[in-house]
């Protein structure tokens, strides 16, 4: 089913100095950074924050990343990162990502795979009530 709303952020974004090698360019693994900055926007806009779930007691550790280079970022650059929420029925929280350099082009794309754990560690095998009713609000 898709959501009756586009369930997607952008944000952007500067390179920081420390995200960088000596030749100026971001190291691949600061894109799983920039990644959770688009997850934690989602969140704050779309009530689906960390806190939010964590206050109702569950966490969502990440059990799937994909990442694909296209074009390097290197220091100085300002990129704008899109996070779309994909739904799913299983209990996960499954998001895609896009960032785009200055010019408009696609640099880097990437998928991530989080599941639900209670407070006990379980991993839950349905979605929890609280999303569940995120998702009948949204649509899904």
């Amino acid at each position: 089913m898709l959501p009756d709303k586009d369930l997607k952020i952008k944000e952007t974004l500067r390179v920081r100095f420390n995200e960088t090698d000596p030749l100026g360019i971001v190291w691949h693994g600061h894109y799983i950074t920039y990644f959770e900055e688009g997850r934690e926007a989602f969140g704050r806009k779309w009530g689906l924050s960390y806190l939010d779930v964590q206050k109702q007691g569950f966490a969502t550790p990440i059990v799937k990343s994909m990442c694909e280079h296209f074009l390097p970022l290197k220091y100085g650059d300002t990129f704008t990162i899109e996070t779309t929420f994909i739904p799913s029925d299983s209990a996960k929280l499954i998001f895609r990502y896009r960032l785009f350099n200055e010019a408009e082009q696609l640099v880097c794309s990437g998928e991530t795979v989080q599941v639900f754990l209670d407070s006990d560690g379980n991993l839950s095998f349905y979605n929890p009530p609280f999303f569940q009713e995120w998702k009948n609000t949204m649509g899904l």
